[in-house]
């Protein structure tokens, strides 16, 4: 049986090429892929094509379009047996993560892809990233998809999206999942390693709303303290991503004790992750912590970043608060955590 797949290009180098006697990159047709890919005829599925009115530059995705977009994969969910997303590398892990808190319960595999090279380029890397990802979405088992969950793949390996971060902007192989371990992979076969795979338990729900007002404060040796204290305190700011040292450690010193202090006090949520690439908080294994423990603070675990500040935002918008918030927040709602 073939399975219908819609292909949504939103932008990214993968839709680019070169303007004719320059290397300047513009964006060329999409519906005119198969020319550029000619193997999309071979795969044993049915594609349908959807390209952004005006393809965005991933470094310009704004709130408005992963709405849009989230809207689009449930307003055509119950015509497709799987969804590809083409997106930019840069954030394209931070829009897959947001997808997999606003398509709750999804029972249908959604998978991101891109390329380091575009389209036309000899060398390009996204003729397999796309004729794979097109395989791996139209997967099914005894009638049901046997991804059921919003992934990632690049460089012959499938991964959960809220997992992944961009670690290289000069490899094809340009991400990685540091904490959680691959999906599939594509060799001589396409391997899937179901043991890995999300098993959704709630009915498909779509729920955009989300809560904007957030920053991201990164802790650093000699960090100007009346900066820190603006960022902290800031009354238009509702949550707050602390990347700590470490398992979770930050500057101990008065100043930045009291800040934290006074921001928890105005009703700021707070979760603390760290700036390491593997590994996890570890709230009170050092001294250094202990002042998390104290405010009662939400707990990142090995959530990466792009996963973090999605989720916060998604949480938020949701009306969670205080102890409801951190229950959430240090729970899987996609995947997206590891909990000890």
């Amino acid at each position: 049986m073939k399975r219908r797949i819609l292909l949504i290009y939103t932008g990214g180098t993968i839709g680019m090429m070169k303007k004719y006697g320059s290397e300047v990159l513009i964006p060329f047709d999409f519906s005119n892929i198969i020319n550029h890919i000619p193997e999309i005829k071979l795969i044993n599925a049915n594609i349908d094509f959807y390209e952004f009115e005006n393809p965005i530059d991933s470094s310009d995705i704004e709130i408005k379009d992963w709405k849009f977009l989230a809207s689009l994969l449930k307003e055509k969910y119950e015509y497709y047996d799987g969804f590809v997303v083409l997106h930019g590398t840069d954030t394209m892990s931070y829009t897959a993560s947001m997808m997999s808190f606003m398509l709750q319960g999804i029972k249908k595999s959604v998978i991101f892809t891109g390329s380091q090279l575009p389209i036309g380029e000899l060398r390009t890397d996204s003729k397999e990233n796309l004729i794979t990802s097109i395989y791996y979405a139209s997967l099914y088992q005894n009638s049901q998809s046997v991804i059921q969950e919003v992934c990632l793949y690049f460089e012959h390996k499938l991964y959960r999206a809220n997992r992944t971060t961009k670690f290289s902007s000069e490899h094809f192989d340009a991400f990685i999942s540091p904490n959680y371990p691959i999906l599939g992979e594509s060799g001589v076969n396409l391997e899937i390693f179901n043991e890995n795979l999300f098993k959704p338990s709630s009915k498909f729900n779509l729920n955009t709303d989300i809560e904007p007002n957030i920053d991201v404060v990164s802790f650093f040796p000699g960090r100007n303290k009346r900066l820190l204290e603006y960022s902290l305190l800031n009354s238009e700011i509702k949550g707050l991503i602390l990347r700590t040292f470490g398992s979770g450690n930050i500057p101990s010193d008065k100043e930045t004790i009291d800040y934290l202090k006074k921001a928890k006090d105005l009703g700021k949520e707070i979760v603390v992750i760290t700036q390491c690439v593997r590994g996890s908080v570890s709230i009170g294994k050092y001294h250094n912590s202990t002042i998390f423990t104290d405010l009662n603070v939400c707990n990142g675990f090995d959530i990466t970043v792009e996963a973090a500040t999605t989720k916060l935002m998604w949480l938020l918008g949701q009306k969670y608060k205080s102890e409801d918030l951190k229950k959430e927040f240090e729970s899987q709602i996609a995947g997206e955590i590891s909990v000890y």
